[in-house]
């Protein structure tokens, strides 16, 4: 199957346009609709329909999809592998990590990667932890981390990189401070800010405790439910290591009581993709930078 066809295909789904579907490709129009219906003609199914405000993927077509993206990027990451050899990775790839993991942890080694391999490209995406395991069971993502408790992940493979405990956060002012312990009831009675990063140990914190969420407030940013904590508006539930800047400073405090949820870094790719020089080098060097971070006394 032509990958120059496929190519046409996923842009004009993802930017429901030919026209500049063409311009991205630095192709012209017709070479882009022509390029779709040979497609069409080999496969013998429509795979696009005109809409009137746009375009959108047949059934076929959106089954397609996602293997039409994974064969694009396979064949990237072999043109990469013929050019460089697997000891000098290049290439472009996408990962995606929750906001958190991003803050505390990554950014340090993506300027790292940059440095160490000057032909390989990272496109770094904020995901949560479900959008994460989707995303690159779908091929839009080469590989993803997440925070978040052990479970399936499906056909991936996965690295369980560090234990990442969780700290239940309030402003320095709240009155549960003042206790030198808080009961689960106490708790369950609180107000509690979340951010909304698809992880699990949300709903086990509330498991733990006995019940439903009480009074919450779901937040799309950790940053915004950090902040709003330190006003005063309630609990929340965060990775420690996401908040070591403001335990530090004062503006955040940790309520003395430890969550019993178990959860862990974890790195997430397709077994093929590993087979590649450029994602088998940054399995490694996340693995042994993230490893090296997390150990006791650093």
């Amino acid at each position: 199957m032509d990958v120059a066809r496929l190519e046409a295909f996923v842009t004009v789904v993802e930017i429901e346009s030919f026209t500049r579907a063409a311009a991205r490709l630095n192709l012209s129009q017709p070479t882009v609709t022509a390029r779709i219906k040979s497609l069409e003609t080999q496969l013998g199914t429509p795979l696009l329909e005109r809409l009137p405000k746009g375009i959108r993927p047949t059934s076929a077509g959106a089954e397609l999809l996602p293997l039409a993206r994974n064969i694009i990027r396979l064949t990237r990451q072999a043109k990469g592998v013929a050019r460089a050899g697997r000891h000098q990775p290049s290439g472009r790839l996408s990962v995606g990590s929750t906001e958190c993991l991003t803050a505390s942890r990554l950014l340090p080694l993506i300027e790292y990667v940059y440095l160490r391999y000057p032909a390989l490209e990272i496109d770094l995406y904020r995901t949560g932890a479900d959008d994460s395991i989707a995303g690159v069971q779908q091929g839009d993502l080469d590989c993803a981390l997440f925070i978040d408790v052990l479970r399936d992940v499906g056909d991936l493979q996965r690295r369980v990189l560090c234990p990442e405990p969780l700290s239940v956060l309030a402003s320095p002012r709240h009155a549960l401070l003042a206790e030198n312990t808080v009961t689960p009831d106490e708790l369950r009675r609180s107000t509690w800010v979340r951010c909304d990063n698809g992880a699990h140990y949300h709903q086990r914190l509330m498991e733990s405790l006995g019940g439903e969420w009480p009074r919450t407030f779901v937040l799309d940013s950790i940053d915004a439910t950090k902040s709003t904590v330190a006003n005063g508006v309630g609990l929340s539930i965060i990775p420690s290591a996401a908040v070591e800047t403001e335990l530090a400073e004062g503006t955040l405090a940790e309520v003395p009581w430890r969550p019993r949820t178990k959860t862990y870094t974890q790195m997430v790719w397709r077994r093929d993709s590993a087979e590649t020089g450029a994602v088998a080098a940054l399995i490694d060097d996340i693995t042994r930078i993230v490893e090296e971070d997390a150990r006791p006394g650093r």
